[in-house]
């Protein structure tokens, strides 16, 4: 299955669709389906951007435009990053507040005649989003996070990530892998010696990543390289599927 042979590229974080463009979509397709990418503002070391969940999340959205007839939106790019807050530069919204936003996002698109939304989360800490998706789906109507973690781990063994997914928690091996192919001007040197690891978080909800790191990092970002990151994002691409069908039933 394949996108629209009307969709304009996304130029950078902002799709470059037209009204008309959206509409003719909207035509070909027995369900719409919208997709919102939802980052952060939040430090990632000293050498990935602040946007860094932000550019990820919009990577994969692009990456699902590309392969499904889907409305792709422009991301939320300030979320729940209160864990990072020892960190200059970090912004946070509260849970209550992008609860309210994507719900919104959900209710408008409904008014008018798009009748699923796939929230593509790029950044762990937006735990609520799980509860949105949970609420929605129980009032009977239809929306999806993505990716899973199942679909995370897909990607990392298909690409050859070496880190687990317990390890790379943070500015590690994939965000550096993927900002490497998609945004290689946004990545600074100093990834290639920043590896800092640390399993045990069990505590952090409560003292913070300040607590467990100094840099801000967590993961072995020395092992990134573009072209994991483009293989990333294929295999993510490819498991989206499942999710399209249960949104569509096709």
């Amino acid at each position: 299955m394949s996108g629209s042979g009307m969709r304009s590229a996304a130029h950078g974080l902002l799709p470059t669709d037209t009204t008309e463009d959206v509409r003719t979509r909207g035509a070909g397709v027995s369900t719409q389906v919208a997709v919102l990418p939802v980052g952060s503002f939040e430090q990632h070391g000293a050498y990935l951007p602040l946007a860094t969940d932000t550019l990820v999340a919009c990577a994969v959205a692009r990456e699902i435009a590309a392969a499904y007839p889907v409305h792709l939106l422009p991301p939320v790019t300030i979320s729940c990053s209160h864990e990072h807050a020892a960190w200059p530069g970090t912004v946070s919204i509260s849970s209550v507040t992008l609860h309210a936003v994507v719900r919104d996002i959900a209710a408008s698109l409904r008014r008018s005649g798009v009748e699923a939304l796939v929230v593509v989360n790029g950044h762990g800490g937006n735990y609520v989003l799980g509860n949105v998706v949970q609420e929605t789906s129980a009032r009977g109507e239809r929306m999806a996070l993505f990716p899973a973690a199942e679909d995370w781990e897909a990607a990392r063994v298909e690409a050859g990530v070496v880190t687990s997914l317990l390890t790379d928690m943070h500015a590690g091996e994939i965000e550096t892998s993927i900002l490497l192919h998609t945004d290689p001007e946004c990545v600074r040197s100093g990834y290639e010696t920043s590896d800092f690891v640390a399993d045990d978080r069990r505590h952090l909800l409560t003292l913070g990543m300040s607590g467990y790191t100094d840099s801000g990092v967590i993961g072995r970002p020395s092992l990134g390289s573009a072209e994991k990151g483009k293989a990333l994002l294929e295999s993510l691409a490819a498991s989206f599927g499942t999710y399209f069908s249960a949104l569509t039933g096709e």
